[in-house]
């Protein structure tokens, strides 16, 4: 079983930067890829950047080059760099890291999540 703990959210001014961790607790080695995914008010949740266990990253568009997600595999942790923040970016922000086993079983584990609030 594994446990995910986010930190680092807060309020900061539009146009400044947050960094995000994801810290994980426990091990499986069904685990595959690790996601950041954000819950505005009123809105669903969405997929924000992914890494896999290969440190291949993929982003959604919103973030237009200015998320940044990397992994720190000594440290068991998945940072979100955040620049140039806009208002439009407050929301809970989540981890989750994604598994399969052989059989084709899958599903993820999520963490609690931490409040981004981008204000003037």
């Amino acid at each position: 079983q594994v446990q995910l703990v986010e930190s680092g959210g807060g309020l900061v001014q539009p146009g400044g930067s947050l960094r995000l961790a994801c810290a994980a607790s426990g091990s499986d080695d069904n685990i595959y890829a690790t996601d950041w995914y954000r819950q505005a008010p009123g809105k669903q949740r969405e997929l924000v950047a992914i890494i896999t266990n290969g440190g291949r990253t993929n982003y959604a568009d919103f973030t237009e080059g200015r998320f940044t997600i990397s992994r720190d595999n000594a440290k068991n942790t998945v940072y979100l760099q955040m620049n140039s923040l806009k208002p439009e970016d407050t929301a809970i922000y989540y981890c989750s890291a994604r598994w399969v086993k052989r059989g084709g079983e899958s599903g993820d584990y999520w963490g609690q999540g931490t409040q981004v609030t981008v204000s003037s």
